[in-house]
């Protein structure tokens, strides 16, 4: 039995931009936070951080700058993940040198490998990191999706522990269940899938609206491990307009105009990234302002 980096509701933490630089004062506010609002874990440079635009020595900052300002509060995940292998086993020793405590491994992007190619990559990488590895399946944004016999393979790797699972696919996390038990530690990828999967014996979320409402996606989780499994289902669905419309434009787009708005340091969004078409951005205000999150 594979003992998880964590449990509960982790948060893909928002990187803020100004001026283009990463703002660290923000950062370090935002991190705190976090903590405060009860989040389990954090999980820096992924998809809602906008990994795919930092720099190398931006990626590093980020890694040096959470982990010390985290101090061991909370573990701290690193994205590390690339379509480029050895890439990636580089920036995964970075994190491991950095002090953090397990790194997040997304699925090679653009290049499309095959399931055997997607087998080999997470070998290489497994046999050159001695850093727990979250495997990240999101194929809306990588354009390939793992299968029950890859993740039956991966499972038995000791350092691969578990996967952050953003397909939305239920025969795929059942068929990974089924095939691993408690040799992959499973997390939902997607806020409003939470529930279904502590359901089905998940840890907890890797979420993104707790950059807004950590406390609700803390609580979401606390109440299904204390047995509360109707309360946990209610309150999910009572957030689920919240959950629904971060994701009204690509993500990080809502979450950092969200922030924004609540008074929260969220920054800027980068390019390719722009701000919300109008339309959208009423939406999402009325329904943060539903939930008291802004005036209405």
């Amino acid at each position: 039995m594979k003992k998880p980096v964590f449990k509960g509701s982790a948060v893909a933490l928002i990187t803020p931009y100004r001026d283009n630089k990463v703002d660290f004062e923000a950062y370090g506010k935002l991190i705190d936070f976090q903590i405060a609002g009860g989040t389990s874990a954090l999980v820096i440079c992924g998809s809602t951080g906008e990994a795919p635009t930092l720099s190398d020595d931006e990626h590093h900052a980020c890694i040096d700058f959470a982990v010390q300002h985290t101090a061991g509060r909370v573990p701290v995940i690193a994205g590390s993940g690339s379509n480029d292998t050895q890439h990636a086993v580089d920036m995964s020793n970075y994190a491991r040198k950095a002090g953090c405590d397990a790194v997040l491994m997304v699925t090679p992007y653009y290049n499309k490998p095959t399931q055997k190619g997607l087998l080999k990559q997470y070998t290489y990488i497994a046999e050159r990191v001695d850093l727990p590895i979250i495997l990240y399946n999101i194929p809306s944004r990588t354009g390939v999706s793992m299968t029950g016999p890859v993740y039956e393979e991966l499972a038995k790797f000791p350092n691969i522990n578990g996967v952050k699972e953003a397909s939305g696919d239920f025969a795929l996390v059942n068929d990974l269940m089924h095939r691993c038990g408690s040799e992959l530690n499973v997390w939902a990828g997607n806020d409003d899938i939470t529930v279904p999967v502590l359901a089905m014996g998940g840890c907890g979320v890797i979420s993104t609206a707790a950059n807004l409402v950590p406390d609700v996606m803390h609580e979401i989780c606390a109440k299904w491990f204390a047995g509360d499994h109707a309360g946990a289902a209610a309150m999910q669905l009572a957030y689920y307009d919240l959950l629904r419309d971060l994701f009204l434009e690509t993500n990080p787009i809502p979450v950092k105009t969200a922030a924004n708005l609540m008074g929260l340091p969220g920054g800027d969004l980068r390019l390719p990234l722009c701000e919300m078409s109008d339309e959208n951005l009423a939406k999402l205000k009325k329904t943060l302002a539903k939930h008291g999150l802004i005036a209405g």
